[in-house]
């Protein structure tokens, strides 16, 4: 079973389709809320995604079917005065866990920000994702700590409505 990753174009249709299903899977899953993506998202996601230069996504593709997702955004650190990138999201669905899927696609995001330039990959994994926080530890990601004393960052959000 052949696996490849590729950058997806936000103006292919079935790319498109394959980004949206994905997304949504990871959406449905208990890591990713267990709430099915809003149908007005679905239908805007790519052209919002395509409308922003800072982003990029990647699926990967098992034998022509889609099988994970990492979708990326550009960011900026002011303590490099460089570009970072941010994965916001990356999935893979259940039967394809465990098969180097998430390696390919951390390896296709780690690629794309060193074309662009960029001095760090950022990430935010749920504390009992313990499969996930294997995985991207595996692939280099550990905890943001500027001094230890201090203790490691924390991930915070509030939403604005």
């Amino acid at each position: 079973m052949s696996l490849t990753v590729s950058p997806v174009n936000y103006h292919n249709a079935e790319h498109c389709q394959a980004l949206v299903m994905l997304l949504d899977a990871y959406a449905r899953d208990p890591m990713g809320g267990a709430e099915p993506l809003p149908e007005q998202v679905k239908a805007r996601l790519c052209s919002d995604l395509a409308a922003r230069q800072n982003a990029a996504s990647f699926i990967a593709w098992r034998d022509g079917q889609p099988v994970g997702l990492v979708n990326c955004l550009e960011g900026y650190s002011t303590f490099k005065a460089s570009p970072l990138m941010n994965i916001h999201d990356i999935a893979v669905l259940p039967g394809q866990r465990g098969q180097g899927v998430g390696q390919a696609l951390l390896q296709a995001a780690q690629d794309h920000a060193r074309a662009r330039g960029c001095c760090k990959l950022t990430l935010e994994v749920l504390t009992g994702n313990g499969v996930a926080l294997r995985s991207y530890e595996r692939f280099g990601f550990e905890p943001y700590v500027l001094d230890p004393a201090a203790g490691q960052a924390s991930f915070m959000h509030k939403w604005i409505e």
